[in-house]
């Protein structure tokens, strides 16, 4: 009878030691992965990839950061990635609808526009109004990226303010002196005053003592939203699913916070 109540509770404990290695932290969840991401994330998910790792161990984030259009072509390409975080829901989608991830897209954070302009702001733009004056260089980003769209949004919406210049839109655009690849490219430009203002994130805005934010209309203002999907050709598929579940979780978005991110919307 002893022996047999001692080896009940051999197995006993075998299993529960099992299960104690079976959690989120194990294994199945925590192996490293790859994640490519719009770079106006990057200083956000590199904080928080670092918080992670140091929850989970095992579980090493590698980020690649560029514009979501360009990461979404580099997929398509056959870019080895887990988790791909676009600034818009969009893109996300797309690679969804074309069979390179799996739906549906996960918003997990929000975002604003902010028009910038040089410290110094050497064209006196004092209102977003000035944004059509004749000889404002305005730096802007390449068609296809997540911003331009938000943008285009809210340039329409300013056009239709009482007292702003006919045909505002047009000459904004007429306006626009150079298109970058991304939205890190624009803040960089405006900041070494190679354009005399430009129009970024407010997270951008805010990183960047370089910068001066010319405020918007609050009611005008477009929102924007960040979404994930994990991919199709990952090779460790549940350990971005536990990223992504962490990173919505209140530690993720505590991270996310600090860097002035917000709910989605």
């Amino acid at each position: 009878m002893d022996k047999a109540r001692g080896l009940t509770l051999v197995l006993i404990a075998a299993l529960l030691g099992a299960c104690s290695t079976g959690g989120t932290n194990g294994t199945q969840t925590g192996g490293p992965i790859t994640v490519l991401a719009a770079s106006s994330l990057q200083a956000a998910l590199n904080a928080a990839g670092e918080l992670y790792s140091a929850g989970h161990p095992g579980g090493s984030v590698t980020f690649g950061f560029d514009a979501s259009s360009a990461l979404r072509t580099k997929i398509e390409q056959g870019a080895p990635a887990d988790l791909f975080v676009s600034a818009d829901v969009t893109t996300a989608a797309k690679l969804v609808s074309d069979g390179f991830a799996i739906g549906p897209p996960q918003p997990f954070a929000g975002n604003r526009l902010a028009i910038v302009v040089p410290r110094a702001n050497p064209a006196h733009v004092a209102t977003p109004a000035d944004l059509a004056r004749s000889g404002v260089r305005l730096v802007a980003a390449g068609e296809g990226v997540p911003i331009t769209s938000y943008v285009a949004q809210l340039i329409d919406q300013l056009a239709k303010i009482p007292g702003y210049p006919a045909g505002y839109a047009a000459r904004v655009g007429d306006n626009v002196i150079s298109r970058e690849d991304n939205v890190a490219a624009v803040v960089a430009k405006v900041a070494l005053g190679e354009g005399d203002a430009g129009i970024v994130y407010g997270t951008d805005a805010l990183a960047s003592s370089e910068l001066t934010e010319i405020p918007l209309p609050a009611d005008l203002n477009v929102s924007v939203t960040y979404a994930a999907v994990v991919l199709n050709g990952a090779s460790a598929p549940d350990a971005a699913r536990a990223f992504l579940a962490w990173l919505t979780s209140a530690a993720g978005k505590a991270v996310l916070a600090r860097f002035g991110f917000v709910a989605s919307r």
